[in-house]
């Protein structure tokens, strides 16, 4: 499918990666979204925008991935009752995305089969939505939160129900799991997540354009860099900035950091949950190791706040650089060891093997994204489908499977590791001379602005869509985290596996809580 063929008159946004907006009328946002659909293009996100402070009313937006690049269509609303048409019936994975914009936005999907609420947990019913131009701090009323939720039920001789959480063993974030079992057989697992939303999106309209990459590098803390990189990639969209090549590289070189730490704490807590404790004390060392020397060159364990609008916060001296190539070195000697041991450990194969298993057909009908997408046999990565500076200089090797196990989500992520760090040894190793920020600032015209940015994180692609107004304030910013496409992936993936093995299934998708509530 060609861009050509959506018939749709595109702008392309000033942004690295090949973005275009366009608006739609309401028959053609359903046309163009199944042509998408049927051409093997991908939904990203779905989001609402109020507009009506500046006269313009409300509008329903959507994302999507396709061959050339990401395509941000927009559909205004008029004075009635505003709608948009049902999404989930090209692309299963709009139902959440529908039903929270519901919440949030009182945009409702107009033919969807599901309009239970989904992060509104009983506080905004029956007031405007937060996200709306109207609406105000409510006080909670007492004994009445959280609100029941009508789970779906399942019936049978021998089934009952198992409920997990909201609160549970570890230090973790919260969400519900509603497990409907016969033995100890999973025959339905439905979630119900929310419990972490702390009103990111509405918070964004507070602050200045400038001063919101705190913000963004704090929606899920484990992706800072990617969230921080993703807002920064928008606005620097918006205002037509080029930044500094040194900066760009030490951008995707903390990316990069950022994807070896996750990759490396997964790696210890999923031979941990398979009783493997040997290999829980040898990665933490060693994500230890690597998150010390991210303090000392970054001033921050995850390197918070160092993507800033117009480059980075910090340089790196020769040095420095010399220490984190060698670091490369050293992690990979010790993980390539540690492969060896979990792929030749036949107790930990035995609980890897054939466990959480997402077939391909099943991973592309619901969009299953980024690296659990990968080991499914998804092949897509930002870095390699539409490679921006630096990523064109190094023809990065994307890591696939088609096992779609627990197993292939494990081997993905020492493949990813080895890839990741090559790519920081060469980084380091020709990292450009140069400024490492460029002066930011708005367009001399008072004129509205809008951005994207566009980013694969180390779980996939992080977008943000930014919005400023003709004032200079931020009146839309909406960031999506691909644990949206993969967590109702999940609920399918436990299907047919006993409940003892849920822990291990879900370690091996790790997505985030904080990054789906908002």
């Amino acid at each position: 499918m060609a861009l050509s063929d959506l018939g749709l008159d595109l702008q392309r946004l000033p942004a690295p990666l090949p973005i275009w907006r366009a608006l739609v009328a309401r028959d053609v946002w359903s046309t163009v979204a199944r042509t998408i659909a049927a051409g093997g293009g991908r939904l990203v996100s779905v989001w609402g925008v109020d507009r009506r402070a500046s006269g313009n009313g409300m509008a329903a937006c959507a994302a999507f991935a396709v061959f050339e690049g990401l395509v941000w269509l927009e559909l205004r609303q008029g004075d009635e009752t505003p709608r948009f048409p049902d999404l989930s019936g090209a692309f299963p994975c709009a139902g959440r995305m529908q039903r929270a914009m519901a919440d949030l936005s009182g945009l409702p999907a107009e033919g969807s089969l599901d309009d239970r609420p989904w992060l509104d947990h009983g506080l905004w019913s029956g007031g405007p939505s937060p996200l709306r131009h109207e609406s105000q701090p409510q006080a909670a009323a007492a004994g009445t939160l959280p609100a029941d939720y009508p789970f779906v039920r399942v019936e049978g001789d021998g089934v009952h129900e198992i409920a997990v959480g909201p609160v549970h063993a570890g230090i973790i974030e919260p969400g519900h799991f509603r497990f409907s079992v016969v033995g100890e057989k999973v025959l339905r697992l439905e979630e119900r997540l929310g419990y972490t939303h702390k009103g990111i999106e509405r918070r964004f309209t507070e602050l200045a354009p400038q001063d919101a990459h705190r913000l963004a590098g704090r929606v899920s803390g484990d992706s800072t860099v990617a969230y921080a990189w993703a807002y920064c990639m928008a606005l620097e969209s918006a205002w037509r900035c080029e930044i500094p090549v040194r900066a760009v590289w030490l951008r995707a070189l903390m990316l990069e950091r950022e994807r070896v730490a996750n990759h490396l704490g997964d790696l210890g807590a999923l031979g941990n949950d398979a009783a493997l404790a040997f290999g829980l004390a040898q990665f933490s060392r060693l994500r230890e190791d690597w998150q010390r020397r991210s303090l000392e060159a970054f001033g921050h364990r995850f390197m918070m706040d160092a993507v800033v609008p117009g480059g980075v916060a910090i340089d790196l001296a020769p040095p420095m650089l010399d220490r984190l190539r060698q670091q490369c070195d050293d992690i990979e000697q010790d993980v390539r060891a540690l492969k060896a041991v979990y792929d030749e450990h036949a107790g930990l194969q035995d609980r890897f093997l054939a466990t959480g298993r997402v077939t391909p057909q099943l991973a592309a009908q619901l969009g299953l994204t980024g690296l659990a997408g990968r080991a499914s046999g998804q092949v897509a990565d930002l870095r390699c489908d539409h490679a921006w500076a630096p990523y064109d200089r190094f023809a990065v090797a994307m890591a696939t499977h088609r096992n779609g196990d627990v197993a292939a989500r494990v081997t993905m992520r020492f493949e990813e590791t080895f890839e990741s760090l090559r790519l920081i040894r060469a980084m380091c190793s020709g990292l450009p001379d140069g400024a490492v920020r460029a002066d930011l600032q708005p367009p001399a015209a008072a004129a509205a602005s809008m951005g994207a940015g566009w980013v694969e994180g180390w779980r996939g692609e992080v977008f943000v869509a930014l919005e400023i107004g003709s004032d200079g304030r931020i009146v839309r910013c909406h960031c999506h985290d691909p644990s949206w496409q993969n967590w109702p992936v999940l609920e399918h993936a436990v299907i047919g596996n006993i409940v003892p093995d849920f822990p291990l299934i879900n370690k091996s998708f790790n997505l985030s809580y904080s990054g789906h509530d908002l």
